[in-house]
């Protein structure tokens, strides 16, 4: 016997409902990921400073790669998964970032204000604190490591507190997080990229003129596109701007509309269910094409942003970021190396760098004007966000592998894990103290 739908099921959707649904699906998957993530770390860490930690960091080392015809490529397993795996991160990164900027919280200024001066703030003074203290240092170019916010563990850190979080602050946390990938996007383009091979990147540049093209033309093969956004990324990974930037081209090329109305989709069905009812002809093979149609439809109405984000973000969530953690996590490490300068600098940019910056730009944009304080956000509970937004951890080991090398890497690594640490711990605790013990009401939506 088929399932019963549930009543909300058949209700009508509020337009309020396309920001709240893909936001509660987010959330959910994220602070799920974030303990895998953290499960991973720790496994890493334990394996690095275990008796087999120097076979366990030399594997990551081992090549790979293949051989087609007269094509040949070939990295280090490490390399794969923070080249390529990590693509596609960053692509998903690119559909929520399209999709804050088209749909939600970031498509109004306004609206935008807050979370947009509070990431502005969170990634200048942390680098600045980083700058300060190693200026002219050996270490100076990983100013980039404090900048950004590791939503996976934000999220599951404001998942334990459950209901007693006012959802301002899970919005404007979550979109602080998705301007803070924004901020490491440009980092990484601008501040990490070294030679860059023009030819290689005029060879992407004409791969994504060819995808939009198509858009244009209205082909819908996926086979074509995943060729197209393979080779945008050979083509990226080539000219010596870092690979993972292609899956970000990728994803703010994909479409956030729909190709078929809801109303177009309700004729079909419609025509369909008439059909299907025993009215009109039934030739051999028109059953087969109408409910064909119907087929095509219903997938033509799924936006192919909101397709490709919920299919992969589970794929992201739970399996290529603990496998970076796996990778990137483990360091071999003593007490001594949290004295080290750069692990201070990372851990000082982190600590306090994070809620210096979210609270001071957050409180001159509401004070200028440029922005309102969300409801049941007081400044104590924004400052308990803005040490949890000091959780820098995927983001910032990413950028840590590409601004800093041997010894300085590993004591940057250090840090981000001790700084990482210490943010949660205090924003955890300031956000028990400061929340009320019964849960805010939630406005209607």
């Amino acid at each position: 016997m088929a399932s019963e739908s549930k009543p909300a099921d058949l209700l009508p959707r509020q337009p309020i409902h396309v920001i709240i649904a893909p936001i509660r699906h987010f959330m959910h998957i994220e602070s799920a990921s974030g303990v895998v993530l953290l499960a991973a770390a720790a496994v890493a860490l334990a394996a690095a400073n275990s008796p087999l930690g120097e076979a366990f960091l030399r594997f990551w080392q081992q090549p790979a790669g293949f051989r087609l015809g007269g094509f040949h490529l070939e990295l280090s397993v490490q390399q794969w998964i923070n080249d390529f795996f990590m693509a596609i991160f960053f692509y998903v990164i690119g559909l929520e970032v399209k999709r804050e900027l088209v749909l939600g919280e970031l498509r109004e200024f306004r609206r935008a204000a807050l979370p947009l001066a509070a990431a502005l703030g969170g990634m200048i003074v942390p680098a600045a604190i980083y700058l300060l203290l190693q200026h002219g240092a050996a270490g100076e170019r990983g100013w980039g490591i404090p900048m950004a916010t590791d939503i996976a563990f934000v999220v599951g850190c404001l998942a334990v507190l459950g209901s007693r979080i006012p959802v301002g602050l899970r919005i404007m946390l979550l979109s602080l997080a998705i301007a803070d990938d924004i901020g490491a996007i440009l980092v990484i383009a601008i501040g990490y990229t070294g030679n860059v091979n023009w030819a290689a990147l005029a060879a992407s540049l004409v791969a994504v003129a060819i995808i939009i093209g198509f858009m244009r033309l209205g082909v819908h093969n996926k086979a074509i596109y995943l060729f197209l956004a393979l080779w945008v990324w050979y083509a990226v990974h080539a000219s010596g701007v870092h690979a993972t930037i292609a899956g970000v081209i990728v994803g703010f090329l994909t479409p956030t509309r729909a190709r078929i109305s809801e109303r177009r989709l309700g004729l079909i069905i419609d025509r369909s269910l008439r059909f299907m009812r025993g009215e009109g002809r039934r030739a051999a093979n028109e059953r087969y094409a109408v409910l064909r149609q119907m087929e095509l439809a219903a997938r033509g109405s799924i936006a192919p942003l909101e397709r490709f984000e919920t299919g992969l973000h589970p794929w992201v969530g739970f399996a290529i970021m603990p496998l970076f953690a796996l990778a990137n996590a483990g360091v071999r490490f003593e007490v001594a190396d949290l004295a080290d300068p750069v692990a201070v600098a990372v851990m000082l940019g982190l600590v306090l760098g994070k809620p210096f910056g979210v609270l001071l730009f957050s409180w001159l944009a509401v004070k200028t004007g440029l922005a309102r304080q969300p409801s049941g956000v007081t400044w104590g509970v924004l400052t308990g966000g803005g040490f949890l937004a000091g959780i820098g951890f995927t983001m910032a080991i990413f950028i840590s592998g590409l601004a800093l090398q041997g010894a300085m890497l590993g004591t940057a690594k250090v840090g981000i894990l001790a700084g990482s640490v210490l943010s949660a711990a205090i924003g955890m605790v300031l956000l028990i103290v400061l929340l009320p013990k019964k849960a805010p009401p939630q406005p209607h939506g």
